[in-house]
């Protein structure tokens, strides 16, 4: 049963108004806004639900204050984004570069080693694309948002979309 009527009453009242609120910064702030591109992106996803959660839960905080906490967060997710566009140095602090952790079937040790992957992460994304040969793989790519991309001999082609992973590398 419930004990208090008035709580529950003020947390589904204030948690529609700030949903619906969050709902239009993210339609006016576009799509960049949850895209989970990098960890940057990732961070300010999480972050922006924790930002409603507490808006909805917490009696400390007034709606005006979560929803500029809100703005905020979008705001600052927008100009960096904006700034990375524009300016390579601001990319290279908002973002990794792609990195290969396999070439033609090879381990690449070092690079294991500098991004924290290990041997068994790697062949276990090779398995989840349904392939059971190293010596199908062109490349398993560790992506800028943490996920590992696995191109097969067949899909790899002129590698075309790699210049920028062998240049991080």
């Amino acid at each position: 049963m419930v004990d208090n009527w008035d709580a529950l009453w003020r947390i589904l009242l204030l948690g529609a108004a700030a949903y619906l609120a969050l709902i239009a910064l993210l339609r006016v702030s576009g799509k960049r806004t949850l895209a989970k591109l990098n960890a940057f992106d990732l961070v300010v996803t999480v972050a922006l639900g924790s930002t409603l959660a507490t808006i909805v839960l917490s009696r400390d905080v007034t709606l005006l204050e979560g929803l500029a906490a809100l703005l905020m967060l979008i705001a600052l997710q927008y100009v960096i984004a904006a700034m990375a566009v524009r300016w390579r140095v601001a990319e290279r602090l908002a973002k990794s570069d792609p990195r290969p952790v396999l070439i033609d079937g090879v381990f690449d040790c070092e690079a294991l080693r500098r991004e924290r992957v290990t041997r068994a992460d790697v062949l276990s994304a090779i398995r989840s694309k349904g392939f059971g040969d190293l010596c199908d793989i062109a490349a398993v790519v560790l992506e800028t948002d943490g996920s590992l991309s696995v191109i097969s001999h067949e899909h790899a082609g002129s590698r075309s979309a790699l210049p920028l992973v062998r240049d991080s590398s």
